[in-house]
């Protein structure tokens, strides 16, 4: 067997009342006045409070919540530097990927003694320095964000979203509390779900894939076939909420130790120069990106059958036409969701200008997950991908 490592020290805490253990995981950690960072939405519709509420019993330094969405070097720089003047010693992130991501950067920044993010360009190079206790408290069910060694921020002065890459990024203790997706609307479940599923199916087919990986993809795509509907149609329900929440945190396990692959290096492009969000991206991109993968990923593909249709379909399909079926799984998946909310699967619904196309492909070249996709990343190949995805 090949070489591989697999890390993933986050502690879960997940499920009905999670949120109650905030303040004991953080005392635990040796925190005393953390910085609670958000966004002014979820301050809005008072899922903030809950978090704040928690932490009655503990002298909170600073709650930050002027993050937008996709946030940028100039955000977490600010950030880091009201963290040292309110003297606080801990993070406290409750938010999506945007959110999650910002508050990676600002633990970057402190535990180097660091006052510009641009200083740790780098991939896993980034020493421990000093520690400083982090939790994460996702509000999505997409990005994964709490289980990964990585954060993706936006420079506005080159237009592209940068990716920082280090064990130092991952949370101390995720929490997984099904209230903090309970009022996420229809579409934006569907988006962020299939994050999820994109994150998972790349994770498994990448060439960094390794069986510690395997199941923690394999599980979380299961998690997706059996729940993502559900959460959509009954955004009450709190089983489907907490299940699709494990699904995310499994899938950012599984991808943070194999990567992805092209669907993300495109993705990640297209919301750099396009602005498309990046759940929404993930939507669009990934049956044309499988297809592209097959000649290298038929096997693969087919296994992941299984996990994506059921035994019952899996059985029934010939081993030759598992691969195609899976794609196909994909595509009834993402019509339904299309169906239901007005998710876009066409880069022309999301509003995409084709001039822009070649920005694109010279931008998604030079992402880092193009490296480890299972067949070279081209230009043309991230043309014809991006033609295949504009739709008529």
């Amino acid at each position: 067997m090949k070489y591989f490592e697999f890390t993933n020290p986050t502690k879960l805490c997940s499920g009905k009342g999670a949120l109650e253990n905030l303040a004991y995981e953080l005392e635990m950690l040796g925190a005393s006045h953390p910085m609670v960072l958000s966004d002014g939405m979820l301050e809005k519709i008072g899922t903030l409070k809950l978090v704040t509420d928690a932490l009655s019993d503990m002298k909170i330094g600073r709650i930050f919540t002027d993050i937008p969405r996709d946030s940028s070097i100039e955000t977490v720089n600010r950030i880091a530097r009201e963290y040292r003047d309110f003297e606080c010693d801990a993070l406290v992130a409750l938010g999506g990927g945007s959110v999650l991501d910002t508050a990676k950067g600002v633990r970057l920044l402190i535990s180097q003694d660091a006052d510009d993010l641009l200083e740790l360009m780098g991939c896993e190079c980034i020493p421990k320095g000093n520690y400083v206790p982090f939790v994460a408290i996702p509000t999505t069910a997409g990005t994964g964000s709490e289980a990964t060694a990585v954060a993706v921020i936006k420079n506005p002065a080159l237009n592209i979203k940068m990716e920082y890459i280090s064990a130092q990024l991952l949370p101390d203790t995720a929490i997984l509390d099904p209230r903090m997706t309970a009022t996420l609307p229809p579409r934006i479940t569907a988006s962020t779900g299939m994050d999820t599923l994109c994150h998972a199916i790349e994770a498994y087919s990448c060439q960094q894939k390794n069986p510690v990986s395997d199941a923690y993809a394999t599980a979380a795509i299961e998690l997706v076939r059996k729940n993502l509907v559900r959460a959509v149609r009954f955004g009450a329900s709190k089983e489907a909420r907490a299940s699709m929440a494990n699904a995310s945190f499994l899938a950012g396990a599984a991808f943070s130790n194999s990567m992805v692959g092209i669907v993300h290096a495109i993705g990640h492009a297209l919301g750099g120069v396009c602005r498309v969000p990046h759940g929404d991206a993930m939507n669009i991109l990934l049956p044309a990106g499988m297809m592209y993968n097959r000649k290298e990923c038929s096997d693969t593909y087919a296994e992941l059958l299984l996990y994506l249709a059921g035994p019952e379909v899996y059985l029934k399909t010939p081993k030759q036409k598992r691969a195609q079926r899976t794609i196909a799984e994909v595509i009834r998946l993402r019509e339904k969701l299309h169906r239901m909310t007005g998710l876009p699967v066409t880069l022309k619904e999301a509003g995409v200008d084709p001039a822009m196309f070649p920005e694109v492909a010279k931008t998604a070249l030079n992402d880092g997950a193009a490296i480890v996709n299972p067949r070279q990343v081209t230009y043309d190949a991230v043309i014809k991908i991006l033609e295949v995805s504009y739709g008529d």
